[in-house]
């Protein structure tokens, strides 16, 4: 039996969010200001922006931002379905991210590498990951024509989804390769900054809700 004080992550812990904001009052008061104005509707409604989180919220694979942010999608009249597609999509991007740096490995095991560690020719070097593991390429692959093909959530706000889970893993490859196909969708840069707002948001809200751990931890030692 698992005893309650062996569980870190208890959905009540977010209860001490507020001794956070006691302990901290400027800097959680600048917080939840970025997040409100991050999820307020504008070009993105707030479903949508609702979607974006969950998706990044399974990349940064914080516990209490998923229970929060699907919650909320519910609200929103989310389903499901909805998440599942896009946590696909993120799933997509995220592994799509580090296969690409590969391209960097190849580069600093034959010693080939500038000082240019990222430039957009080294994902030339994708034909050599192809010749070595063509199994594991056409599989991911085939993932990810599953996951972006249009479903109850519609290719656009994939790619959307996709653009904003790039910036998450910090891939410039992948930054570069899905802003491309979000524009050729008909895309806006207005579009895309709103999502990153929104993902950078869940991707601090990721660091800031695992302060109730420290504190609780403090509290008990």
């Amino acid at each position: 039996m698992i005893k309650t004080e062996d569980v870190l992550y208890k959905r009540s812990n977010l209860n001490k969010v507020a001794d956070v904001q006691k302990l901290a009052p400027k800097t959680a008061s600048a917080f939840f200001g970025f997040m409100n104005e991050a999820f307020a509707p504008g070009l993105i409604d707030a479903k949508t922006k609702e979607l974006i989180a969950v998706a990044v919220t399974h990349v940064t694979g914080c516990p209490y931002c998923i229970d929060v942010h699907t919650q909320k999608f519910k609200k929103h009249g989310g389903t499901l379905q909805e998440i599942l597609e896009a946590v696909m999509v993120a799933g997509a991007v995220n592994a799509e991210s580090v296969i690409m740096k590969s391209v960097n490995a190849i580069n600093a095991y034959n010693e080939s590498a500038d000082d240019s560690l990222f430039q957009k020719k080294n994902l030339n070097k994708m034909e050599e990951v192809a010749e070595a593991l063509p199994k594991a390429v056409q599989a991911i692959e085939n993932y990810n024509r599953e996951a972006f093909a249009p479903g109850v959530v519609d290719a656009k706000t994939k790619q959307l989804i996709a653009v904003a889970i790039a910036q998450v893993a910090g891939c410039a490859y992948s930054i570069e390769v899905q802003t491309e196909k979000y524009k050729k969708l008909g895309g806006t840069m207005e579009e895309i900054l709103e999502a990153v707002m929104v993902a950078g948001v869940a991707n601090a809200g990721y660091v800031l809700t695992h302060s109730v751990n420290s504190l609780t931890c403090f509290e008990s030692h």
